[in-house]
């Protein structure tokens, strides 16, 4: 991709040639050149035009210079461009301020004489006005000893010298949003100490929100009432309607994806996706800016890999739906490939991501994913899934093929976490004991680049699940489905790290059944216990846990009260679990040598 081609797309990009306006700007500009121009006026003037981040600010004031710049000679305004914001925070705005007007002012002839000098002296004197600017309305009359008298001596000179030349100067200032709060005292100390340059129209663009906030914190009186003494107009940059935010976005994409072939882009795909789904979130230039600026640095890496209409798609989940961006990422088997779930598993899950979106985000979501994942067709519009199409997926390299899948994450950070919804949509799977345990076995499958299965992840984050998200009732079935899984869930860990600090699978376990038992009352925790032995479920836990208690016993023998209040079960309980232990074990014990044998 051309360098031009990504500088067109940053953040700080914008228009020179009002040719090229896609969201309405010029005609605006040219009419307010135009009232520049031709008003009378006996004094300085200051107009502000107002605009959220990325609106077209400095594109509305580049539009500006343009049509001021075609007026004729006669007409035609000596301009002076001021960013504060290059200067900001390590040299005198002030005296910088005067030192641009100063140099342009020097290269036209028609400006008389000396004013160099005078400029000069007369930043001096200025950029030492002392603040509070709350009370600058005076700024020239109250100064420090005799530099008060010096400053208001050489502003009449300014004043005198400016008047004796006929053309008119315009002063655009641009970036004041981007100031910190003394750069923006320092900016407006200088237009209310020289309000009254004769000729002169100061035109500023910046986002009055951000400016109101910064004065308000750092002055006594209010953001909206400073402005009000500086500024004599004030216009609102308009919100660009949804036609012109589609013109710029598609203009966007036609450079990102200059180099893809035309062929690779399924026209009626993408005209479905786009006004089904994204659309919804293409609300202002920012979020087009967002897009953008996501798909030029992820999109070279995947080029000729992913399908172009579902990887905008993807990226459009991920910069506007994050959580549903991870979760898809986190769940390939859940969205892509053939059904492995029921119909109804699948809807459940599926209806629980999406009731963590606000209300009005639901169906354009639902939208995107029905058309990027066709098996959720099957479930949220009762369509029938052709499983036949698997391979003609794969060929278009759309992202629900399961081989196609994780190119299209490649560029993603990921602590390998589950995200809530992704752990409270399992736990809502407790009654029905065999969805539960088919969701386990679905997170064995499922690896990280370092080889550790989701089980494992699962298992960590259980840590922080015991107290609030899983019911009383519920404890019960949750303990014997662990039990009954326990053996699957070790056997997925010989190829995960073993590292010596390491939890295994069997630590993991063990802590989060402890931690659901002891949440409920001694003689149901007996009861549990008693079942999942009796069904040859968990020996391991089980005789593991036996031994720790009998351990515990025997070291806190004196303190009998004590042992009885942090104990799982009570001493009877512990030894009836032990006696059924011993007999369960001898049966696996003898089944296991009549297998072999």
């Amino acid at each position: 991709m051309a360098e031009t081609e990504i500088n067109d797309i940053s953040t700080d990009s914008f228009l020179v040639n009002p040719e090229e306006d896609l969201l309405g700007h010029a005609n605006f500009a040219k009419y307010l050149a135009d009232s520049i121009c031709k008003m009378a006026f006996p004094e300085g003037f200051v107009i502000a035009v107002y605009g959220s981040w990325n609106s077209g600010k400095s594109t509305l004031l580049n539009f500006l210079v343009h049509y001021l710049q075609q007026k004729p000679d006669e007409e035609q305004p000596i301009i002076v461009p001021f960013n504060p914001w290059l200067f900001s925070g390590h040299q005198d705005i002030t005296r910088r301020f005067f030192e641009q007007l100063e140099n342009v002012l020097s290269k036209e002839t028609a400006v008389p004489r000396g004013i160099k000098k005078i400029l000069a002296d007369f930043a001096g004197i200025v950029s030492e006005i002392p603040l509070p600017y709350a009370q600058t309305g005076k700024a020239l009359a109250v100064l420090l000893d005799e530099k008060g008298k010096e400053a208001s001596e050489l502003k009449e000179e300014v004043k005198d010298t400016l008047a004796k030349q006929e053309r008119r100067i315009v002063v655009t200032i641009d970036d004041i949003d981007r100031l910190a709060a003394e750069d923006i005292k320092q900016l407006f100390r200088i237009l209310k100490a020289i309000p009254n340059f004769s000729n002169v129209v100061y035109v500023l663009v910046f986002n009055k929100e951000a400016v109101v906030k910064t004065i308000t914190e750092t002055t006594e009186i209010t953001g909206e009432a400073y402005l009000d003494k500086i500024i004599q107009v004030e216009f609102e940059l308009p919100v660009p309607n949804k036609t012109s935010l589609r013109r710029l976005l598609f203009k966007k994409l036609n450079n990102i994806f200059t180099d893809t072939p035309k062929q690779q882009i399924n026209q009626a795909r993408w005209d479905d996706i786009y006004f089904q789904g994204i659309d919804y979130f293409i609300t202002k230039v920012s979020d087009i800016v967002r897009l953008a600026n996501t798909l030029t640095v992820t999109y070279p890496v995947v080029k000729g890999e992913v399908n172009p209409v579902d990887f905008i798609a993807i990226e459009s989940l991920r910069v506007f739906c994050p959580i549903i961006y991870n979760i898809i990422r986190l769940n390939p088997y859940v969205f892509a490939g053939e059904v492995n779930l029921s119909t109804d598993e699948l809807k459940n899950l599926l209806n629980t991501w999406i009731a963590q979106l606000p209300s009005e985000d639901k169906q354009p979501i639902q939208n995107l994913l029905m058309h990027l994942f066709p098996k959720l067709k099957s479930v949220w519009s009762n369509s029938y899934l052709d499983k036949t199409q698997e391979l003609e997926w794969c060929e278009q390299l759309r992202v629900c093929s399961l081989e196609i899948f994780p190119i299209y994450f490649r560029l993603t950070l990921s602590a390998g976490e589950l995200f809530d919804t992704q752990i409270k949509a399992i736990f809502g799977l407790a009654e029905d004991t065999e969805k539960f345990k088919e969701h386990l076995s679905e997170l064995v499958k499922q690896k990280l680049q370092d080889g550790t299965t989701q089980t494992k992840v699962f298992l960590e984050q259980l840590e922080n699940y015991t107290e609030q998200e899983i019911p009383v009732n519920a404890i019960d079935a949750i303990v014997e489905i662990l039990f009954d899984v326990n053996e699957q869930l070790l056997l997925c860990q010989e190829d995960e790290s073993d590292e010596t600090f390491d939890f295994g699978n069997e630590v993991l376990i063990r802590r989060f059944i402890l931690r659901l038992l002891h949440r409920i009352d001694e003689p149901a925790r007996f009861e549990v216990l008693k079942k999942v032995i009796n069904q040859g479920k968990g020996l391991a836990i089980i005789n593991h846990q036996i031994e720790a208690v009998k351990e515990q016993q025997s070291k806190y023998s004196s303190d009998k009260f004590n042992l009885e209040e942090g104990m799982l079960v009570n001493a009877q309980h512990l030894k009836e679990l032990e006696e059924i232990a011993v007999i369960r074990q001898q049966k696996t014990d003898t089944n296991d040598e009549l297998t072999e044998n």
